[in-house]
């Protein structure tokens, strides 16, 4: 179900800002809140809660002392200790904390233990990580898993008809092939050299059956990635390509050499959406791809993914399943995420490929119009990328802190306050000049999705 086309009278800006709204608050919230809840528990009095930065709009204070906020700009927000100067954490002089009464400085942030204030920083991105576990763990107990036994879920709605299979048919062979697995099944599929019906035995009732079915690969739209030439096109997950450029499509791998063929001239489509034919156009982008070898290649896409025919009869997994699934998928996005920055500080992937805040707001917008679970499968990769960034070590960042804990857990003493203010001043002016880079990618994109 689309969320925000639901909603009357929300569409183009409004919609975009209440997507990014929603992902910013839920991420930007769990990161501070691990701060804070783990500052707390060390001993470390929270002075402030800040959803946003700039004028504040809206506060209370709570039974612990602490004031929440809301400010005006809806970018980020903080924590701010006892003993921290401002929000990004840099520490009173010594002569100011020296000022305050002894409960004050055993519970200002500066005079706490270093593992304690270690464990507070580090917190942040660990929420972060988290959360995304939670979410993917989530949705993998809402949609369940595979069957051990190949075994028809639903069956997708073709134009002409295909009523050969049933929910619950326990599939032994296909193409003469016995088979085990659904992958073994789209592999079958796959190798085939002409596209076209395939016969199948199955287990129906207890009975054994040999039906014929349509093409297992049909050119159906399993996913549309945000921001690409088919989302600027308007096609949608569950669309059934049945032209492009003029010629008939029965397998996905037909409509993909079409577009490898076509450069970047745009490409006339029929799709079968709703039971009505609809007329669309898309153009093509040379994008950089991942290679499968851990490098990328170019290649003209359009950015999306194919459909099976049959979608896979599910089961719930147990809880811990869920979470250990749920923690592999962060350890994929983040390890992918690692290997295009690799690349990218290598020269071989372009850094346009960042995405700043207003990349990150039309995206919010795009995954939320393809449905709740499109959108919070986006919240989750939103929440390792702020997680791992924060944990580079850059001064102001929490991995910038965690690196100046730890050179003074090896000294035996803090490092000066002028140098970590130095340090800070760094740091900050390298985040600001990250933000006018990827906000300058971010407009740049916005004008040719605008033009094109």
């Amino acid at each position: 179900m689309e969320l925000i086309s639901q909603i009357p009278l929300f569409g183009g800006v409004i919609s975009t800002f209440v997507s990014f709204l929603a992902v910013i608050g839920i991420v930007v919230f769990v990161h501070e809140y691990g701060h804070y809840i783990v500052g707390r528990w060390c001993g470390i009095y929270a002075e402030t809660f800040s959803m946003g930065m700039g004028p504040v709009i809206w506060s209370r204070k709570d039974r612990h002392g602490t004031v929440w906020q809301v400010s005006a700009v809806p970018i980020g927000g903080y924590v701010k200790f006892l003993g921290d100067r401002n929000a990004a954490s840099a520490p009173e002089d010594a002569e100011a904390i020296a000022q305050m009464s002894e409960i004050d400085q055993a519970r200002s942030f500066p005079r706490a233990a270093v593992y304690k204030r270690a464990l507070t920083v580090l917190a942040g991105p660990m929420a972060n990580m988290l959360l995304s576990i939670v979410v993917f763990a989530g949705l993998i107990l809402w949609q369940g898993t595979a069957t051990e036994v190949p075994t028809v879920g639903q069956v997708m709605t073709l134009p002409d008809g295909n009523d050969s299979l049933r929910e619950g048919d326990e599939i032994l062979a296909v193409q003469g092939q016995n088979v085990s697995s659904f992958s073994e099944i789209y592999e079958i599929a796959l190798n085939m050299e002409e596209p076209g019906n395939m016969g199948m035995l199955i287990r129906r009732d207890g009975q054994e059956l040999l039906v014929s079915v349509p093409y297992l690969l049909p050119a159906a739209i399993y996913g549309v990635e945000p921001l690409s030439a088919a989302d600027n096109a308007g096609l949608r997950t569950g669309d059934i390509i049945l032209e492009a450029n003029g010629e008939p499509l029965v397998a996905f791998h037909n409509l993909r050499k079409i577009v490898e063929a076509s450069g970047d001239t745009p490409i006339p489509i029929k799709v079968w959406r709703n039971e009505q034919v609809v007329d669309l156009t898309v153009t093509p982008q040379l994008r950089e791809f991942p290679d499968g070898n851990g490098g990328f290649e170019k290649r003209v896409m359009i950015g999306i993914s194919g459909a099976f025919l049959i979608e896979p009869a599910t089961e719930t997994p147990g809880f811990l399943t869920a979470l250990s699934l749920g923690a592999r998928q962060v350890v994929r996005v983040l390890d992918s995420s690692l290997n295009a920055l690799k690349h990218i500080i290598l020269g071989n992937l372009s850094p346009s490929n960042l995405q700043g805040p207003l990349g990150i707001a039309q995206m919010s917008q795009s995954t939320a119009m393809q449905g709740l679970t499109t959108f919070l499968s986006f919240v989750a990769v939103v929440s390792i990328g702020i997680g791992m960034l924060n944990l580079f070590p850059v001064p102001m960042l929490d991995g910038g802190h965690l690196v100046f804990f730890l050179i003074e857990a090896v000294r035996g003493k803090p490092l000066g306050g002028k140098t970590i203010q130095i340090s800070v001043s760094i740091g900050l002016a390298m985040v600001l000049l990250l933000m006018v880079f990827v906000t300058y990618n971010d407009i740049g994109r916005l004008i040719a999705r605008l033009v094109g």
